[in-house]
């Protein structure tokens, strides 16, 4: 990745699953990866070593992102320890009801709703002065296929993730003149990941059977679509969505 030594990049919900995924990869291209987690510190902690192992540099910053001022303070203590962040990855997972909308409150719904635009929100917020400073940011949203794609019980993230995608294109437009990038990473179903884990292995079986490359995406997968995205010369595409699935829906 041409240039990218030295850019700081902010990874939300990277102490495991995808996050934890795009950081290692982030880093191993040169990127200085400040790994977000809510609580799991040993976890963060360990995507951290991994990467200072392999001789790149991290750090781990706890912060609930549905949390303006901690998300400022957060942003604060990277920039007084690498100065401003280069390139958001908002990864980080809201908390989501899986059911029926005719079982759902308007607490679950709308709440899920409210969580995933506050938090996207926040985050983007707090980066964008920097970025529109120097000219130049690569902000990339992880979503879903659920977005577009309904699948039984799961309305309250896809409705969300619905929301969000809009944002970022609204985002995208307002934001291409001063050099920032935005832009979409819509995962099929993914192993080794808490949305993963809601899947049984019958509908797992019937999702692979479904998707022309033979396999549910890895993590690994879902981060090279990402890195993509924030590579120093990938400067022309924006508000647009890498959709991560293998195949198992072409739109």
């Amino acid at each position: 990745m041409t240039g990218a030594t030295g850019r700081v990049a902010l990874v939300t919900g990277a102490g495991s699953g995808i996050g934890a995924a795009t950081a290692r990869l982030l880093a191993a291209r040169g990127m200085r990866v400040v790994v977000n987690y809510l609580r799991n510190v040993r976890a963060a902690e360990e995507v951290v070593a991994g990467i200072e192992a392999a001789g790149g540099r991290a750090m781990a910053v706890q912060a609930d992102v549905r949390e303006p001022a901690v998300v400022e303070r957060m942003v604060e203590q990277v920039r007084a320890t690498w100065g401003g962040v280069d390139v958001l990855v908002h990864n980080a997972l809201i908390p989501y009801a899986v059911k029926s909308f005719q079982d759902m409150t308007w607490e679950e719904l709308g709440g899920k709703i409210d969580a995933e635009m506050h938090a996207a929100f926040a985050v983007t917020k707090a980066v964008l002065p920097a970025m529109s400073e120097q000219g130049w940011g690569r902000v990339v949203f992880i979503s879903t296929g659920l977005s577009r794609q309904p699948r039984a019980g799961m309305i309250a993230l896809g409705a969300a993730k619905a929301a969000l995608e809009q944002f970022a294109r609204y985002l995208a437009q307002e934001l291409g003149p001063q050099g920032i990038t935005v832009n979409i990473v819509a995962a099929g179903p993914v192993e080794d990941t808490r949305m993963g884990s809601v899947l049984d292995e019958e509908v797992k079986r019937r999702q692979v059977a479904l998707t022309p490359v033979g396999r549910l995406a890895r993590p690994a997968d879902v981060a090279q679509a990402v890195a993509f995205y924030t590579g120093e010369d990938n400067a022309f595409m924006t508000g647009t969505t890498a959709v991560v699935n293998g195949g198992m829906s072409m739109y």
